[in-house]
């Protein structure tokens, strides 16, 4: 019986959440005044997504690009970030390691000016590599964070066996701790996953060139099409489309997920 209200609760909760996408879903199929799909059901909207410009295949191939580089970068830094936070005792590493969070205070919008200003000094402005490196800037204080918490909650005995046996600090690392943060590691990709694919604003500011957009900044320059007449059933199929990858992944990597959050926790 106690149980009932639990499941009551979450399956409200798990509607809510679901209700919109499942608008977006029927909304890109069924017929609407304006759209590609103006009788009956198909697949209209998508035909008129498929051809915008450059074509979603360019554009998703940009988003993948953009989002495994940003997963490739911060899961490097982070690992050895959260490593050396976590094992090596040095001055003012407190200092250093909240100086690192802090960052998460301040509003990202407002370092987008000077980041590009900087990038486009280094040259890589307007690039997927240098989109790719600012959204791993961001990405790095959680990241470093939820990497030490998951070195921290290891047994020492690991690592301490595996040096008495004769390995260094990185041999150490590569074989006994990676091993056993991946809960953490996939959680940290996961992260840095979603947040290079949905990200809106930092492409805006960051990217000119119209076949280097991803795509979420695609479907929102494609909402206009004629005299400002917003074409919602082509919206709505890029919707579908982009939250996809990210139902997927998420579905698939739940159980690290939910392990890599709870790392910290186990270690009290």
């Amino acid at each position: 019986m106690l149980r009932t209200p639990k499941f009551v609760l979450t399956g409200g909760l798990a509607l809510l959440f679901l209700f919109p996408l499942a608008w977006a879903s029927v909304a890109s199929v069924s017929p609407q005044a304006g759209t590609q799909q103006v009788h009956g059901w198909g697949f209209g909207n998508y035909t008129t997504l498929a051809h915008y410009q450059a074509g979603i295949g360019q554009y998703l191939l940009n988003s993948a690009a953009v989002s495994l580089m940003t997963v490739a970068f911060t899961l490097a830094v982070s690992l050895l970030g959260g490593y050396a936070f976590a094992s090596f005792v040095f001055p003012g590493k407190n200092l250093l390691f909240l100086v690192t969070l802090a960052i998460l205070m301040v509003p990202y919008a407002t370092l987008l000016i000077p980041l590009y200003v900087l990038l486009n000094q280094l040259g890589l402005q307007n690039s997927l590599v240098g989109l790719s490196l600012v959204l791993t800037m961001f990405q790095l204080p959680f990241a470093t964070f939820l990497m030490r918490i998951s070195f921290e909650a290891v047994p020492k005995d690991l690592a301490e066996s595996a040096q008495v046996d004769g390995c260094g600090s990185f041999r150490t690392l590569r074989h006994i701790l990676v091993p056993a943060v991946k809960p953490g590691l996939i959680t940290v990709g996961l992260f840095a996953f979603l947040a290079a694919w949905n990200d809106f604003i930092t492409p805006l500011v960051l990217i000119s060139d119209s076949a280097k957009l991803p795509l979420p900044l695609a479907v929102a320059n494609m909402r206009q099409q004629v005299m400002g007449i917003v074409d919602y059933g082509a919206t709505e199929a890029g919707v579908v489309v982009l939250a996809l990858p990210c139902i997927v992944l998420f579905l698939a990597l739940q159980r690290h997920y939910v392990r890599g959050f709870m790392s910290g926790a186990l270690k009290g």
